[in-house]
């Protein structure tokens, strides 16, 4: 994997301060994503209605799929805290109505694969 897809030197070139927490947590999410993009992408795969993957737009397939990865792997997040994110993120970036089909989606693969799980390790 080419090592400019760990940098952000965007985030230079804006002169904003970063720090490096921010930075390994998006490059976490970046590489578990990338690890497991085929359980991924059939999870989202699964959870579409009347929509083909390959004709998603790429803002939302990438929402999504960092979404999915989050909900997935990292649940000491409360899924509400990761679909928020997500949907916000859609809000900015996608289309008008990205944010009602990433969260539509991101809920369904949660109650299908998550909420016993979180639930119980709150408890």
């Amino acid at each position: 994997m080419p090592d400019d897809l760990l940098t952000f030197p965007w985030a230079e070139r804006a002169g904003k301060e970063v720090h490096d927490e921010d930075f390994l947590f998006s490059q976490l999410l970046f590489l578990g994503t990338v690890e497991h993009i085929n359980e991924i992408d059939a999870l989202i795969i699964k959870n579409l209605e009347n929509w083909d993957f390959n004709r998603l737009k790429l803002v939302d397939k990438a929402i999504l799929r960092l979404g999915t990865y989050s909900l997935l792997f990292q649940q000491d997040t409360d899924p509400r805290i990761v679909i928020n994110e997500a949907v916000s993120i859609a809000r900015t970036y996608g289309t008008d109505d990205s944010f009602k089909f990433v969260n539509a989606v991101l809920d369904s693969i949660k109650r299908e694969c998550l909420d016993c799980s979180y639930e119980k390790d709150k408890n």
